[in-house]
């Protein structure tokens, strides 16, 4: 199960704290455009708009752009197709202060594509220097050890 898209960002600005599994609501030639990896999540986010999941800002173009009718948005909202009890959870999580939904990555499960999208806090920029600096003192212990 390789995934068609991944958020590289999402680890990098924030901290996830739970994963779930949506479906999308699509139209044929997004699914396809998906399927060639020719879409971007970096810069996408979750809302919750009248009891239901929507995805916002991600861009999809369109698979072949001269069969494309000219209203085809490829930042257009969304649907997040998602049980009832999935989605009471999710909104009861989403009301503590700072908490956020992301996009993980989007990838193909029994041949319906899958959001994987995670409800993740905004790390602040020490945080950030702090993973930097660990990660440079792991290195160097590990290039000690090998030589």
């Amino acid at each position: 199960m390789k995934p068609y898209l991944v958020n590289k960002q999402a680890g990098w600005n924030y901290e996830t704290l739970e994963t779930f599994e949506a479906g999308l609501s699509l139209m044929g030639g997004e699914v396809k455009s998906l399927r060639l990896g020719h879409a971007s999540i970096n810069e996408s986010f979750i809302v919750i708009e009248e009891g239901e999941l929507f995805l916002i800002k991600a861009y999809i173009p369109p698979y072949q752009i001269k069969n494309t009718s000219p209203a085809y948005d490829p930042y257009r909202k969304r649907k997040l197709l998602i049980t009832k009890k999935e989605f009471r959870n999710i909104a009861r999580r989403k009301t503590e202060a700072g908490l956020t939904l992301i996009p993980i990555s989007l990838y193909d499960k029994n041949g319906f594509l899958k959001l994987q999208m995670a409800l993740a806090r905004g790390l602040k920029k020490h945080d950030k220097r702090n993973v930097l600096k660990d990660r440079d003192a792991k290195r160097e212990m590990d290039r000690a050890m090998k030589s």
